[in-house]
């Protein structure tokens, strides 16, 4: 995405942002990629991706638009809001406080009082 995309507009960001040209086929749509492991150019020596599981140039897209229309420096997405709530959960310590809205999923709001309290 060409510009400062602080003077974009939402629509643009929503259609461009993590999403630039892909260099090899010059497409402008981002494919979606179905491989589970990526070359090593020697041992501990990726080109960005090694496992899918752990990071893959689909979700990366998705986490840098997502970020740029929140006005974020980077964003990260997740298959499952349990999955959400667990990363966050692991940033908080004994004592702290977490402020959740009673709309959360409700496995997530019975998770405070039944698991965590």
């Amino acid at each position: 995405m060409k510009g400062d995309p602080d003077k974009l507009g939402f629509s643009t960001r929503a259609v461009h942002a993590g999403q630039p040209p892909d260099p090899s086929t010059g497409s402008v749509a981002v494919p979606i990629y179905q491989t589970s492991t990526y070359v090593l150019d020697e041992l501990g020596k990726h080109k960005g991706f090694e496992y899918a599981r752990v990071q893959n140039p689909t979700r990366t897209a998705l986490e840098e638009n997502v970020a740029s229309l929140e006005g974020g420096y980077s964003g990260h997405a997740f298959a499952s809001g349990m999955a959400a709530i667990s990363a966050v959960l692991t940033l908080v310590e004994a004592g702290d406080h977490v402020v959740a809205s009673r709309n959360v999923y409700g496995g997530t709001y019975r998770l405070f009082p039944q698991i965590l309290e």
